[in-house]
């Protein structure tokens, strides 16, 4: 693998974000409810992990779950976190909006990379539910975005790998094209090597069990699909230094 290759670790606690760090990351994903893909951390966490970490700072921007196109109200909060996510000190913001029909909003779109100026901006993985790629790509070009992440329109990158490496040749370094999506230590050099990507979004997450010596493992905390009330997983470090170049 290139020795240049830069890569962005998905978090969502100051924990991650030091082991992000301590494996030799670049840059930090900060957002909360991985569970739902990520949206957009409280204004606590996001002073926190900068507070914690010299490296590189994105911070989602996303007011839900589910799918990327918003109300008007869902628009204004986004407009709100922005300013909050740039007065704390974050290095770029992380979102995407998508028409009824499946297109890159641009309008919106424009209103918010303006808004997030001079910030670096990533568009995520609304890009995977837009009708054409090719044409979402040149949408973004236009618009000035720096970077999208892909697994390219699959559930995992490698699955995806065949439109990452198509899209990479079709930007021709106008954006990054940062692949995403199931990416591990095992499979990151045949990603860098079947598309030519120079950087890389992972997780690099393990199972910890919580502090809690008292359980009761009759309730639960959210819905029926559920993570385990008493385990959580971090960011290791020894899986983010394995991933890197040696």
């Amino acid at each position: 693998m290139s020795q240049s290759l830069c890569l962005e670790v998905v978090v969502d606690s100051v924990e991650s974000a030091l082991a992000a760090q301590a494996g030799g990351a670049q840059r930090v994903e900060l957002c909360a409810d991985l569970l739902e893909g990520g949206i957009t951390p409280s204004a606590g966490m996001i002073a926190a992990v900068r507070r914690a970490v010299s490296i590189g700072m994105m911070v989602m921007i996303r007011p839900r779950g589910g799918d990327f196109c918003y109300s008007q109200a869902e628009f204004a909060v986004m407009q709100h976190d922005i300013g909050v996510a740039k007065a704390l000190g974050a290095d770029g913001v992380v979102f995407g909006i998508l028409t009824p029909h499946g297109d890159l909003d641009v309008e919106r779109m424009a209103a918010l990379i303006a808004l997030a100026q001079p910030l670096s901006v990533t568009c995520h993985r609304a890009f995977d539910m837009a009708r054409d790629p090719h044409a979402a790509l040149e949408a973004l070009i236009a618009l000035g975005v720096p970077r999208v992440l892909t697994s390219g329109g699959e559930s995992s990158a490698l699955e995806g790998l065949d439109l990452i490496a198509r899209l990479i040749a079709q930007a021709q370094r106008r954006i990054v094209v940062m692949p995403g999506g199931g990416i591990t230590e095992r499979n990151i050099g045949r990603i860098v090597a079947a598309t030519s990507a120079t950087e890389i979004h992972a997780s690099g997450r393990v199972t910890v069990e919580g502090p809690m010596i008292y359980r009761n493992t009759r309730a639960f905390m959210g819905g029926a699909l559920r993570p385990a009330e008493f385990t959580r997983t971090v960011v290791s470090a020894e899986r983010i230094r394995a991933m890197l170049p040696g």
